[in-house]
């Protein structure tokens, strides 16, 4: 089954060439969509020099497997949601994950990630920071409000995951790009979870590793983001 790996990038100039350096070295057939929400600090750039030079531009070994890198700019910055509708609706493969581009999320997960698809036992598979993996221990209040997050989305959506607000979703590929995503921030998790589960699809959820980045290091999501996730859960939580 091929992959398809898309990726928001929105000023990530200090980790953007390390994350593709480790996505090729998967040993998958897939193709890596990279887009451009609007960078300001180089990396629109560099991925423009990307999509004119290919993976030279790396300076690495030749990737395993087999990679197709496309790059796509956003005419500005619309948001990571926006961003994500944008790759989905681009994306060909059979299996469609995301990856974000500040290396919080190991791409050496992937495969582990994928597998219950790959297998026929899923339709949908979440990557749980908090079953058990090895993770950056961080902020306390942003864990509970992602837990507490998590608890109402699971409570309207009849679901148990652990942790609805990670990165890490596989969805096949006929199936994420038949939802009728609307929301072009953060406000992306709990809308995709809830469309997941109206739809009646089949959810994995599986361990992953999380290397969380701090404040200054340029992490982004915000307290606005969390009112909004809220809204999104309760208007979801109304049309059941």
């Amino acid at each position: 089954m091929r992959l398809s790996v898309v990726v928001p990038v929105y000023n990530e100039s200090a980790t953007l060439p390390e994350l593709l350096r480790r996505l090729v070295a998967v040993d998958l057939d897939k193709e890596i969509l990279l887009v451009d929400d609007g960078s300001t600090d180089g990396s629109r750039e560099w991925l423009q020099r990307l999509a004119a030079e290919g993976l030279s531009c790396l300076n690495a070994a030749h990737p395993a497997g087999r990679n197709d890198v496309r790059v796509l700019l956003q005419p500005r910055n619309l948001g990571k949601g926006a961003a994500l509708r944008r790759g989905f609706a681009e994306s060909t493969g059979e299996v469609v994950i995301v990856q974000d581009a500040d290396l919080e999320y190991d791409p050496r997960d992937i495969p582990r990630v994928v597998q219950p698809i790959s297998e026929g036992l899923a339709d949908v598979v979440y990557g749980s920071r908090f079953t058990g993996s090895p993770r950056r221990v961080l902020y306390f209040w942003h864990t509970v409000v992602n837990q507490a997050l998590t608890t109402l989305s699971n409570a309207a959506c009849d679901l148990n995951l652990t942790d609805m607000e990670t990165c890490y979703k596989a969805f096949r590929g006929e199936l994420i790009r038949s939802l009728p995503l609307r929301e072009d921030r953060f406000g992306f998790e709990p809308e995709v979870t809830a469309l997941v589960a109206r739809a009646r699809a089949t959810v994995y959820e599986v361990p992953i590793s999380y290397h969380g980045r701090t404040w200054a290091q340029g992490k982004k999501i915000g307290w606005k983001d969390g009112v909004r996730a809220l809204y999104v859960i309760a208007k979801h939580a109304a049309r059941r």
